[in-house]
């Protein structure tokens, strides 16, 4: 080694140990996050760090690209002389530094969300005081930044003692011809590093996603690799063509009446029915996926009072979200479209604001909108009061209880603001009350009406689908919080006269717990399988209604329920129309894995966003993993075109669904 350049020498040195500290905390990742309920295979975990180590060797030599070709220029060589070897020392500390800050917000944005970190999480900025207080808050933000500043410093003091060492070591002895050709060779040596692949496509983050178990992709990708390939790819815009090649599929699926394909025809209106108008109160529970309900089999019994309603009333067990977040829950709500956005969320984008919602069409109908915090949050506030006209939105600030952490008022404190209002009107209404509390800092107030904590373990909770003892009784609180709503309204005038309708705005992935199935953990359906119940005695039979639903169908089934006409123009259907009887599917999208799916017949079918490659799963087979698009070609073939058909004519909707239309 002491016949090769002084550069060559360090930069071989500083990559080594690069990938070695990157591989500590790809290993660290792993211990964090392993679900040992639903273990990865050994081949697939070892294959996983494989992968791992290329991605991090790339991103490590990239980053050594400007030392490797400026520092080889004499007057810029950090050997020949303390002022130049400093500032090469500052050059690398500084990446350093990029990078240990960059694997905080992986880890933090992982245990929050269960993916690490990719474009999406840029749509926090949009709202940074609130996002920061929230970090604030959950983490310990002086101890990991103090942990960030030592390691920072320990890689600024040992690469500095490293370039000494090196300069102390006698130069090369090769002549020049020797010199170019370590130099070419070191060029190559970087080149394929950096390509990755003994192939004719270099190292794609697609290659993380070998195995159908998401956790290894989740140990595989590099976080910062990762961001920057679904910052570099993200983006979508509709394809008229692909819309008119699937039209047929989806006017079958919706119902349309009068298809016409040349006009891309989607509208339908429904008359209404009902000599009266029954008021509706939605509400949206936070993050509350059906495997931690009471009425999924849980054994800690969280949710007792939300389980009462559910037996009185309407439950739908297979209701599925089309995606994970809060805001592209309230969006596909209002809208009936699935926010199929790859950067950010639909309800940030200025280009589609405009929507219709059924909401918008129940005239006579006072509306209003609840939330404990802010509504400028996702720019809801001009998602719902730009399209809803006379929309009365109470927020932070527009209450008399207190705020009691960045997502303001309690749960609780919001459903008793609520029955104020509502209690004092003299017409028909429709409230959408959304809940906020199943995020984290899981403050429990201490006025609470007699909500009490439990204290199980956090063994325990985690054998259920919990992280810890605070998200357990964060859980339990906002079922206590429905309770105690839903004992108030009874003592109002419209309580009798009112629809209620419960459904979470999304789950999570990770374990889902040893009482729920597979497929919930293996196939990830608890970030998309939450409960809707239907809650309205006298006018709704209690039942459990087992047919596939999706969270776009909400408003357009309410709305028949409570007997009003409506228009819509997107995927939202009315789930009780019997034309609608045996095409009972729901749409998913993973944005993050630009991935498509359709569930539905007990099956889940997977494919990528351009339709290729298209994976067929069964919900209930031995081993839910396993493919079976092989052995069943024609169901494959028929979910498959209505996947890709439900994609491409949802790009095309967000586009084309203007209030101003109607």
């Amino acid at each position: 080694m002491s016949r090769l350049p002084r550069l060559i020498r360090f930069l071989l040195m500083t990559a080594g140990t690069g990938v070695l500290l990157l591989a500590v905390l790809r290993l660290a990742f792993f211990l964090a996050f392993n679900n040992a309920a639903d273990p990865v295979a050994a081949r697939d975990l070892a294959y996983a760090f494989y992968l791992g180590a290329k991605f991090d060797l790339r991103v490590v030599l990239v980053l050594l690209v400007p030392l490797a070709v400026l520092a080889g220029i004499r007057p810029l060589s950090p050997f020949e002389g303390p002022v130049r070897r400093l500032f090469w020392s500052g050059y690398v500390t500084l990446a350093a530094l990029g990078l240990a800050l960059f694997y905080a917000l992986d880890f933090g944005h992982y245990a929050y969300l269960a993916t690490r970190v990719d474009n999406t999480v840029l749509r926090f900025l949009e709202n940074a005081d609130i996002s920061f207080v929230m970090v604030w808050e959950s983490y310990p933000v002086v101890w990991i930044t103090l942990g960030i500043l030592a390691a920072t410093a320990a890689v600024a003091y040992a690469v500095h003692r490293l370039f000494g060492h090196v300069a102390a070591q006698p130069a090369s002895v090769l002549r020049w011809p020797g010199r170019v050709a370590v130099g070419v060779v070191t060029f190559f040596v970087m080149l394929g590093g950096v390509y990755g692949k003994v192939s004719w496509y270099p190292l794609r983050w697609s290659d993380a996603y070998f195995s159908p178990h998401a956790f290894a992709a989740a140990v595989a990708v590099n976080p910062l690799h990762y961001f920057l390939d679904t910052r570099k790819n993200g983006g979508v815009s509709y394809d008229e063509d692909k819309v008119r090649e699937y039209y047929d599929v989806m006017a079958g699926f919706l119902g349309i009446d009068a298809p016409d394909r040349a006009a891309l025809r989607f509208e339908r209106s429904v008359a209404g029915s009902a000599a009266t108008r029954p008021n509706i109160v939605v509400v949206q529970l936070e993050s509350f996926a059906t495997y931690k309900t009471s009425f999924s089999g849980n054994p800690l019994d969280p949710t007792p009072h939300m389980a009462r309603i559910a037996r009185d009333g309407m439950y739908f067990p297979s209701f599925f979200v089309p995606h994970t977040g809060t805001a592209r829950a309230v969006f596909a709500t209002t809208t009936g479209t699935p926010d199929v956005e790859l950067n950010g969320t639909s309800s940030r984008n200025p280009v589609i604001v405009n929507q219709h919602s059924v909401l918008a069409g129940l005239d006579g109908y006072e509306k209003f909108y609840f939330l404990g915090g802010s509504a400028s949050w996702g720019n809801i506030r001009g998602v719902l009061s730009h399209n809803i006209p006379g929309l009365h939105i109470y927020e932070e600030g527009s209450y008399e209880s207190p705020r009691v952490d960045v997502w303001g008022i309690s749960d609780l404190s919001l459903f008793e603001e609520a029955n104020k209002v509502l209690r004092g009107l003299d017409k028909p209404f429709v409230a959408y009350i959304q809940t906020s509390g199943g995020h984290r800092p899981y403050t429990i107030p201490d006025d609470n009406r007699g909500f009490e904590s439990l204290s199980p373990g956090n063994a325990t909770v985690q054998k259920y689908g919990f992280d810890d003892e605070a998200e357990f009784n964060s859980f339990r609180f906002l079922d206590h919080a429905v309770g105690w709503f839903m004992e108030a309204a009874r003592k109002e005038p419209y309580f009798a006269n009112t629809v209620f309708v419960f459904f979470g705005d999304h789950g999570l992935g990770g374990n889902a717990g040893q009482h729920a199935g597979p497929a919930e953990t293996q196939l990830e359906l608890n970030a998309h399988r939450v409960p809707l119940v239907i809650y309205a005695p006298g006018r709704v039979a209690a039942q459990v209604d087992e047919r596939v639903a999706s969270q776009v169908d909400v408003l357009p089934t309410v709305a028949r329920l409570a007997g009003q006409p409506y228009r819509v123009r997107t995927l939202g259907r009315d789930l009780l129309d019997p034309r609608h009887d045996g095409q009972s599917y729901a749409f998913v999208i993973n944005h993050g894995r630009r991935e498509i799916g359709v569930l539905g017949d007990g099956y889940l079918l997977r494919t990528d966003i351009e339709g290729s490659q298209p994976r067929l799963f069964r919900l209930d087979g031995a081993d839910v993993r396993a493919d079976l698009s092989a052995q069943e070609p024609e169901r494959t073939a028929r979910m498959h075109r209505l996947a890709v058909g439900m994609y491409e004519t949802a790009k095309y909707m967000l586009h084309h669904n203007s209030r101003d239309a109607h």
